[in-house]
């Protein structure tokens, strides 16, 4: 008794038969409890299967909670679920990882075209390195990735919340990317649209640029308490980093680097908030600054805000030390940006050894001094 659906519309309708054009699979009835103790992994891979058998598939995973080892999608094919979960909490259609020698819990790996949509995806911080969404490609292939995650919830993983190696195309958005020991997202790929995510108190980077990260587009995310950078790009170029907000880093709001082999380039930072950087790291040091841009080029940094603060209710260090520290830099502008209360220590640590075409200036602020002192 099968119901054609388009998109997620229709949720609650029975399962097409197994194989049909344009099936739609709800995982309930192929077998999967959904009661948080029962091993969920074959009835919700068979379900996978099934669907990537015929291109186009979905597969509805109902409300409840899915112990499951390493699960495989497919190409072509939608993996969806209700997002009820909330910011502390997995609710909703939540996958919880249950295998300590897994590599991930959803692995996307050659799923060109895959729909995830709609789970919280919980990691309960099991074994060591096990991602929650994992991409991991030996080159970068001659058709693109092109999948989405959307409304997903990605928690508490060993490893990263989002594990993207060699990705070439692809969205994410309207996600939470949280609470996991590695980064929110680690992306080595380029033509992406990151847009209105949470990142929130991973052990790593929010978004971690560790090797070659290009061609991103990135907005109106939330960026906060991370232990290291809120974004760190080792190696990025042609990227927009616009109206996001970034809070209490533990290091650097946003980190532009040179990583010895290739420059950052091209980068374009508009329109964002910081706000209390540094948390964790040495107030003498390059860390302990809103925004760190280090042998880049190309580098455009205007209209942004840049703000001193400490932890929530009035405890903890007031942070950063600076506000920007610039080194290197390469035909770039850094101007017209406020620095009202920007820093601790110093405004703007220019560090010298700047090549040509390098303007710094017009960015007008004060020392933030605590409410005692004034």
């Amino acid at each position: 008794m099968g119901v054609p659906v388009a998109g997620c519309a229709g949720l609650a309708g029975a399962a097409e038969a197994p194989g049909a054009a344009g099936t739609f699979l709800n995982v309930r009835e192929l077998g999967a409890r959904g009661d948080g103790r029962a091993d969920d992994t074959k009835a919700l891979q068979r379900a996978l299967d099934l669907a990537g058998e015929r291109q186009g598939g979905a597969v509805f995973v109902p409300p409840g909670e899915y112990a499951c080892s390493e699960l495989r999608m497919r190409r072509n094919t939608a993996l969806l679920g209700v997002p009820n979960w909330d910011y502390r909490h997995p609710g909703g259609s939540v996958l919880k990882l249950i295998a300590p020698s897994a590599r991930a819990l959803v692995n996307i790996t050659g799923a060109i075209g895959a729909t995830i949509d709609g789970l919280s995806l919980e990691g309960g911080n099991l074994g060591s390195g096990i991602h929650g969404i994992f991409l991991d490609k030996p080159d970068y292939g001659k058709e693109e990735d092109t999948f989405r995650i959307e409304r997903c919830k990605v928690a508490r993983f060993s490893g990263d919340a989002v594990n993207l190696t060699r990705v070439w195309c692809f969205s994410i958005r309207h996600s939470m990317l949280a609470f996991s020991k590695g980064d929110g997202i680690r992306c080595l790929g380029w033509d992406g649209f990151i847009a209105d995510n949470w990142f929130s108190g991973n052990q790593g980077a929010g978004f971690g640029g560790r090797g070659t990260a290009a061609s991103l587009t990135f907005t109106g995310n939330r960026i906060e308490w991370n232990r290291e950078a809120g974004v760190l790009l080792a190696e990025g170029n042609h990227i927009n980093l616009t109206g996001n907000y970034i809070d209490r880093c533990g290091g650097s709001g946003i980190a532009i680097l040179n990583d010895g082999n290739r420059q950052s380039r091209h980068i374009t930072l508009t329109g964002n908030v910081i706000y209390r950087s540094g948390k964790w790291s040495k107030p003498e040091t390059g860390e302990s600054t809103h925004l760190r841009i280090e042998g880049a080029a190309g580098v455009t940094c205007t209209g942004n805000s840049f703000v001193v603060g400490r932890d929530d209710g009035g405890r903890g260090d007031w942070s950063p030390s600076y506000a920007l520290v610039l080194q290197g830099m390469e035909n770039s502008v850094v101007k017209d940006n406020v620095l009202h209360d920007g820093a601790v220590t110093q405004l703007v640590r220019d560090l010298g050894g700047h090549r040509e075409g390098v303007i710094i200036q017009d960015n007008p602020g004060r020392l933030f001094r605590p409410p005692a002192a004034r």
